[in-house]
């Protein structure tokens, strides 16, 4: 068993390990690089990168420390964003560093209309973005290629963040429903730099970051990003969060026309990790008149997990590889091999009220358990550049991939040397509505605790069963038996943009997938993939595409209009996501399994503005799904038929002066599921209660902006604000028969209500190399909740944050 004492031991071993890394990492490099970086270094070549202080301006950028972003980095954008027919939100490293941001959900706060989707233990924790209502926990991708592997992703070794909407998987591949998410990495670039950050805050925030350039000799560049970050969270009883990370790349060739570059990415994370809390009502005791609930109202800080027992870890990776030829004609060959592994571990106390505890006074701490390793290897080759027929201009991009993808899933026990698993209780006896109650033997083995007065520091251990004096502590060791999953991907992609004439433009894209995907449920393991395994297999031939017509009445501005499509085959997720199409065990059944597809339409206008320092992007989206499933109020897999979301996008990014810059956006989504499939009672089939309702994770409003003022010339003042909906979870209802029909008794809705939340920031330049940042995170103390799950529980957001950070410029 994992005592207080333990935990704070992890915690403190995690924090000096990282810290020592880190500082002495930063210190070796700055005795190596500060008497080359107390020079001012610029490009001297044509259309090169320049390097001021420490900002780098590049084609993709207006001035220094804008918010404007005119390309996209991928060279499957084959045409600058003005031009792209479809919406794009690239959030730059600027707007990262002015909201102090610290992981990739924080970024994804500040992009209208992603909501936020909550883990349980068919979907593991970790990053879980929905964009247009649509899961995206599986269309991340790190420098255009793929990033398999649940995890809580960081930016301190990201430039950019890209996030493409609509149906992408003509750019990306399988999935990619409501779009995609691109992060770029810090990669060696000219010139030399070094940018220092230490930051201190409430709720005993911690954040050590460095991110350092150097030339080394003749045409060879290294860049090395570090980081260590520790917290509590605001509001919240006993969970602290705790990480370190580093990424070194070198470059050889810096200016090429030929390059390699080498980069490694390490992210170590350590956490008690928090589920949130329980709905007020089941279906089964909400009162009369009642069709929607909410969480239970209890005090802001309680927290129904065990110090004793959870605890969440991940280590994260991966090696990349990327030559690089210019052929000086137009042509540009790029081929990308990356290897990654992402492992994680956890037990994480779900409070659940599956049959009506909250109503008696009680929550289940019911344990969700994981431990998965994700490997995936992926070969990525890009032929790209332009070329003439006659007076038409061509910009393309040709792209072979091939990868493969590896995923083992368990279970921790309670006793790994006999498989005993965690006990935590029935949870409950008996049957709603005389029973419901948590039964005495769990309550006094701490399975259960009251809804108002949880203690975190119960004394819990795991007993072979409730009541039982055999006490058995929890195993960190591994499962005793494996889930595995497999996928190998071959594909080829054309992408296009033809310039019939210089204001009209024809955009156009195919993608073909050959994809096998297996699973193996329960292998031992011990045993390897060639000993006692039983496989379920499938292979898909899949084409998707994408096509658009962009007008430009003027040089600074754009009318589009495109579709696209995209397309998730069953297995798709490799149980690193909500898997609502999985192969199962059942060879018959995962034949008769169909691909589910979506087409999406969007007509829109883009322009800049304000001496074209200002993007303005407005449009008007579709997307159709068929053979659409997600996940039932009972955790199962509902057969949905179709799908509908369609909605009205703008936003805004750049500079309106020098000294004032804007980003974000507004989005409204009409969510419906047009045809909610059939559901079984006592052998009879009827329509689902789904149909006509809202999609889950489809507020109908939501709004961001962040923005900042340079009152003078070293004094910077800005804030934030968004706006979210009412997002629902999930949707149960009460069935009965009579008279040989199926009557629909009650219904109830799970939802979070609507919010509002802002921040502020200020900025001194005390000196041209030191600048200090403050920071206030939901300056008002909202208590709002950001993330609904299906059944059970809500996430509860942090209260309020302050930051102090000091930033060092060599």
């Amino acid at each position: 068993m994992r005592t207080t004492s333990n935990r704070s031991d992890d915690r403190l071993d995690a924090r000096t390990g990282a810290s020592r890394f880190l500082a002495l990492g930063c210190v070796s490099l700055i005795a190596v690089g500060t008497p080359a970086l107390a020079q001012e270094s610029t490009s001297t070549a044509a259309g090169e990168p320049k390097v001021l202080g420490s900002v780098t301006v590049t084609d993709t950028a207006v001035t220094e420390g804008s918010y404007k972003t005119d390309k996209a980095s991928s060279p499957k954008y084959t045409a600058p964003l003005l031009d792209t027919p479809r919406s794009v939100s690239v959030i730059p490293s600027q707007v990262l560093a002015d909201t102090a941001t610290a992981s990739l959900t924080d970024a994804l706060r500040l992009v209208p209309g992603i909501t936020l989707g909550a883990g349980e233990g068919g979907s593991p924790q970790g990053d879980r973005p929905y964009i247009r209502g649509t899961d995206a926990q599986n269309s991340m991708y790190l420098d255009g290629v793929r990033d398999i592997g649940a995890a809580s992703r960081e930016v301190f070794a990201v430039d950019q963040i890209e996030v493409v909407k609509g149906s992408d998987s003509t750019m990306g591949g399988r999935g990619n429903v409501g779009g995609a998410i691109n992060m770029v990495s810090k990669l060696p670039v000219e010139g030399r730099f070094a940018d220092l950050s230490a930051a201190t805050g409430t709720s005993q925030y911690k954040r050590l970051t460095a991110d350092i350039n150097q030339p080394l000799g003749h045409n060879i560049g290294l860049r090395i990003a570090a980081m260590y970050h520790d917290q509590n969270v605001a509001g919240r009883d006993a969970i602290w969060q705790s990480r370190w990370g580093v990424a070194p790349s070198v470059k050889f060739g810096l200016t090429g026309p030929s390059s390699l570059t080498l980069a490694y990415y390490h992210l170590d994370t350590n956490e008690l990790p928090d589920s949130g809390i329980p709905y007020q009502y089941t279906i089964n005791n909400a009162p009369a008149g009642v069709t929607e609930t909410g969480p239970v109202k209890v005090r802001r800080g309680t927290f129904y997990g065990l110090v004793d027992r959870d605890f969440r870890r991940t280590h994260a990776n991966t090696g990349t590889a990327t030559a690089q030829h210019e052929f000086g004609n137009g042509l540009t060959l790029r081929n990308t091999f990356r290897y990654g592994v992402t492992d994680q571990s956890y037990v994480l106390t779900q409070p659940d009220d599956s049959k009506g505890n909250v109503a008696n006074g009680y929550v289940w701490r019911r344990a969700n358990t994981r431990y998965s390793e994700t490997t995936g290897l992926i070969n990525q080759t890009d032929l790209f550049g332009s070329f003439a027929i006659g007076h038409i201009k061509n910009t393309f991009t040709v792209t072979a991939e091939i990868s493969t993808e590896k995923v083992k899933v368990g279970a921790f026990q309670s006793n790994p040397s006999t498989g005993t698993a965690i006990s935590t209780g029935s949870g409950y006896t008996g049957s709603f509505p005389t029973g419901g109650l948590c039964g005495t033997a769990s309550i006094t083995t701490y399975n259960c605790t009251t809804v108002g007065a949880p203690n975190p520091y119960d004394p819990w251990v795991s007993y072979a069963s409730d009541g039982s004096s055999t006490v058995s502590p929890i195993g960190r060791s591994l499962p005793q038996t494996w889930t595995r999953a497999r996928t190998m991907t071959k594909a080829i992609s054309v992408l296009d943009t033809i310039d019939i004439t210089k204001s009209l433009l024809l955009n156009v894209g195919v993608r073909y997938d050959h994809y096998i995907t297996r699973t193996s449920a329960g292998l031992a393991a011990s045993a390897t993939d060639e000993s006692g395994r039983t496989w379920v297999s499938r292979r898909d031939d899949i084409v998707s595409y994408q096509a658009g017509l962009t007008w430009k009445p003027a040089p600074n501005g754009s009318i589009y209009f495109s579709t696209s499509s995209a397309a998730t085959p069953p297995g798709s997720y490799l149980a690193n996501g909500q898997e609502t199409n999985a192969l199962g065990t059942d060879q018959n059944a995962a034949d008769a399994l169909k691909v589910e597809r979506t087409k999406s339409y969007e007509v829109g206008t883009k322009w800049n503005v304000f001496d074209e320092g200002l993007s303005l992007t407005l449009a008007a989206f579709r997307t159709d799904t068929s053979n659409a499933r997600s996940i039932d109020a009972n955790g199962l897999v509902s057969f949905i038929g179709e799908r509908l979301i369609k909605g009205i996008e703008f936003s805004f990014s750049g500079n309106i002066t020098p000294r004032w810059n804007v980003f974000g956006g507004y989005t409204y989504m009409d969510s419906t599921i047009v045809d909610g499939g059939y559901t079984v009672t006592s052998g009879l089939t009827a329509p689902s209660v789904n149909t006509g309702k809202r999609f889950p994770n489809t507020p109908e409003h939501s709004f961001t902006a962040a923005t900042t003022y340079k009152v003078t010339d070293r004094i910077t003042l800005g804030g934030n604000a968004q706006y979210m909906g009412k997002v629902y979870g999930g949707y149960s209802d009460l069935r009965s028969v009579s008279n040989g029909a199926v009557v629909i008794s009650k219904t109830l809705a799970r939802e979070v209500p609507a919010y509002w939340r802002f921040d502020a920031n200020a900025q001194l330049q005390v000196t041209p190399r030191f600048a200090l940042q403050v920071n206030v995170n939901n300056v008002f103390n909202k208590r709002y909740f950001d993330r609904a799950f299906t059944t059970h529980f809500v996430n509860q957001a942090a209260g309020r944050t302050a930051i102090i950070t000091a930033h060092v410029k060599l």
